[in-house]
């Protein structure tokens, strides 16, 4: 009888023990979860401050610059593309981010040539408005970088673990996922030529 007991005991310590590291397994890959969903809303915050800044900046430019129309026009409809690009946190796969990429250098690359123009209009390059704008929209592409390296980091460490056995058998039966990294833009492997 006392050894019946006994083995009573170790089979109940072996399913607490299962069960327990079961419960540890799943409750840590929700919160790595939860950790790439609110970096990727800091993402998304930053992107969204940048959309933010770019009327006033298409109005202060348009006052000094009226016939770069052109310019203007496409940085208001990169703008509008990249509004509609918006990409929930359930939705996030290498496609989607492929999309978002693309939507985001198109309206970085509008910027550019925005904020090129200023160098045609000294007036514009001396507002104290256009200069406070320059200044924060710089501001928000550096906190944009920051953002995507630190989201980098938590998918990095999320995947990781997601993939780690005997931890990618909880992973498969709860639906946990890789998410995908932000990657350079094409071409930025390569050094911008300069000649004098």
């Amino acid at each position: 009888m006392k050894k019946g007991y006994i083995v009573l005991i170790v089979i109940a310590v072996l399913i607490l023990s299962i069960f327990l590291w079961f419960k540890g397994s799943y409750n840590g890959m929700v919160q790595m979860s939860e950790n790439v969903s609110e970096q990727w809303s800091n993402v998304e915050n930053q992107y969204q401050r940048r959309l933010d800044l770019i009327p006033n900046l298409v109005n202060t430019v348009k006052g000094y610059a009226s016939h770069e129309e052109k310019t203007l026009t496409d940085v208001v409809n990169a703008r509008a593309k990249a509004t509609q690009t918006q990409i929930s946190f359930d939705n996030l796969n290498e496609a989607t981010m492929k999309k978002l990429n693309q939507t985001q250098g198109e309206l970085s690359s509008a910027l550019s040539r925005l904020m090129a123009i200023s160098e045609s209009y000294p007036d514009l390059k001396a507002n104290q408005n256009f200069l406070e704008l320059q200044a924060q929209l710089e501001g928000t592409e550096n906190r944009i970088a920051v953002e995507r390296r630190k989201f980098n980091e938590v998918v990095k460490t999320y995947n990781a673990d997601i993939r780690k056995f005997p931890r990618n058998i909880v992973a498969g039966m709860f639906g946990f996922t890789p998410k995908p990294y932000f990657e350079a833009a094409s071409g930025a492997e390569n050094a911008p030529k300069v000649e004098f």
